[in-house]
């Protein structure tokens, strides 16, 4: 099995993995509702045909319908997108994210109060 990366994923994969995520497992008609630009059934069975051969999801068969799942929860897989943005962009560095977030100038007083208490757990030695 490949190992997923969501690095690989086109646009409307990406969309797909949302959805799917979003609504915690969903069939091709629940895809296909959700989805912009009027996909045919036939494409969007397809591409999560394509998602499953790459490893990111799973199905059930509910019946005569198949059921499509994530296989990673998405804690895990937000982690792995972060940490590879991370790496890509920000050399590696956690700090350099966080000046670019507070340099966006668009954190409410909850986010502000919320990464202060991160750093002081972090300054403790804590974990989130």
């Amino acid at each position: 099995m490949k190992k997923a990366h969501h690095s690989t994923l086109s646009r409307r994969e990406r969309q797909i993995m949302d959805i799917l995520y979003r609504r915690e497992g969903s069939t091709v008609n629940d895809v296909m509702e959700e989805l912009s630009g009027n996909p045919t059934y036939s494409t969007v069975r397809a591409q999560l045909r394509v998602l499953e051969q790459k490893g990111h999801i799973r199905h059930e068969e509910d019946g005569p319908r198949y059921v499509y799942l994530p296989k990673i929860p998405r804690n895990t897989a937000r982690q792995s997108l972060l940490q590879h943005m991370m790496d890509t962009f920000f050399e590696g560095s956690a700090g350099q994210v966080m000046a670019a977030l507070m340099g966006r100038g668009r954190l409410t007083e909850e986010e502000l109060d919320y990464m202060e208490s991160l750093i002081e757990k972090a300054r403790k030695g804590e974990r989130p």
